[in-house]
């Protein structure tokens, strides 16, 4: 199957005569689903979500009576190896983690949870899934919620990004959160744990703001194939020993510790390709992918990242 979009009648209808003068093919029309995304499109944006693949889910694992939950980790849990809890079969965890994985597609509300959960896959025990059953139940309480893309959103890149430190619990390494949007639509986000252990919390964020900056030099590449060329992109950090240091060019005792590779952000900043900015952290966007959240606060970022039920945008 091939998607493709375009805004000129004339052209698409010239493509699809040249595709179908190569190929064996036959147009199905305005795309509404592919492979569990459903897509609905309208004259101000397009929405995004996986609510059948949600209800699917639900009944794969026997679960569409289970209550509902406001958020899809709870602040106060702390999951560790559990050396002392009961095993359960590895398969079945594996292939729930792997299913909310693909649900993260249009929900990165949950990118957070599910990554935290997949780092057990090796040895899980019942904590472990009940916690990942617990990211399904808070998804069977807002089905109707997706990615809201509007038509009017302007063409400018900013970037946010965060870090906990030492929040694994296994190996003390800090987990990285990023996420960019282009005007009000957001175009990506991740949540990953760091590869070395960071020694400071100023630390951990330089290095957050490091893979911010690695994602923003590929967004701009990306644009600028639409004729677009941005400079000075802003990458928002809430730390600002981190932001000092990516404006430091002299390597001191307390950060020659630091891989090389996380330093290329310096390089970047000089050259004027980005441009790293103070946030405060209530206005953190990137919070989403390094902490569990109370339901408030949750709830706010949530919608701030374009992350809306259909029924306000329809």
């Amino acid at each position: 199957m091939i998607i493709f979009g375009s805004n000129n009648n004339t052209l698409s209808e010239e493509f699809v005569a040249a595709m179908q003068g190569e190929f064996k093919m036959s147009m199905m029309g305005e795309l509404t689903y592919f492979l569990g995304l459903q897509v609905k499109q309208l004259k101000h944006g397009t929405f995004l979500n996986q609510s059948k693949y949600c209800f699917d889910l639900l009944k794969k694992f026997k679960m569409e009576d289970c209550k509902e939950v406001a958020t899809p980790i709870a602040t106060n849990y702390l999951m560790d190896a559990d050396e002392v809890g009961r095993p359960v079969e590895s398969t079945k965890y594996r292939r729930l983690i792997g299913s909310l994985l693909y649900l993260t597609t249009s929900r990165l509300d949950i990118q957070f949870g599910v990554c935290f959960c997949a780092r057990f896959q090796e040895n899980p025990k019942e904590s472990h899934f009940k916690a990942a059953k617990r990211i399904l139940k808070y998804r069977k309480g807002i089905t109707n919620v997706g990615l809201w893309y509007p038509c009017d959103s302007n063409i400018s890149l900013n970037g946010f990004s965060d870090s906990d430190y030492a929040g694994c619990k296994l190996d003390r390494k800090s987990t990285s959160g990023t996420c960019h949007l282009l005007g009000s639509s957001l175009i990506s986000w991740n949540s990953k744990k760091q590869a070395c252990v960071a020694l400071s919390t100023a630390e951990a964020e330089y290095i957050a703001a490091g893979h911010g900056c690695a994602q923003i030099i590929w967004l701009k590449h990306q644009i600028l194939d639409y004729g677009v060329r941005l400079s000075k992109v802003p990458l928002y950090c809430d730390n600002t020993s981190a932001i000092n240091l990516t404006k430091n060019p002299i390597q001191h005792s307390k950060t020659k510790h630091i891989e090389i590779r996380h330093h290329f952000i310096r390089d970047h900043i000089q050259k004027g390709d980005c441009e790293i900015k103070f946030v405060k952290t209530e206005n953190q966007l990137a919070d989403l992918y390094t902490n569990p959240l109370a339901k408030d606060r949750f709830n706010k970022l949530r919608t701030e990242l374009g992350i809306l039920d259909i029924n306000n945008v329809v």
